[in-house]
């Protein structure tokens, strides 16, 4: 399993209208690329006051679901939250490989 994060630091005054758009528009059509398992949407912690950061993670099966995702349908996923929220956000993504689970 490969984890994708982005995390995005947001202008507070479009918060609500991103997590909004988020749940709504952006993370359904990413999971609509049949790339990943599933997605998860956090806040991140400890920001300075002011500050609006959040990581989504998306689960993809395999690196190849992850690199047919990204040449295939990142760059305009990509493209339509640049142009939604240009100059409000900034954003960082990595990816992680899954080695061990551990579940209660």
């Amino acid at each position: 399993m490969i984890i994708y994060n982005v995390t995005v630091s947001i202008d507070q005054a479009v918060e609500q209208d991103w997590l909004n758009w988020m749940r709504v528009q952006h993370i359904p059509a990413v999971l609509q690329t049949g790339c990943f398992l599933e997605s998860r949407l956090s806040r991140v912690n400890g920001e300075e006051d002011g500050g609006c950061t959040y990581s989504v993670m998306y689960l993809a099966p395999d690196q190849e679901a992850l690199d047919h995702y990204q040449t295939e349908f990142a760059p305009a996923l990509q493209q339509d939250h640049a142009a939604r929220y240009q100059g409000r956000f900034a954003a960082f993504r990595t990816t992680l490989q899954l080695i061990e689970e551990y579940k209660r």
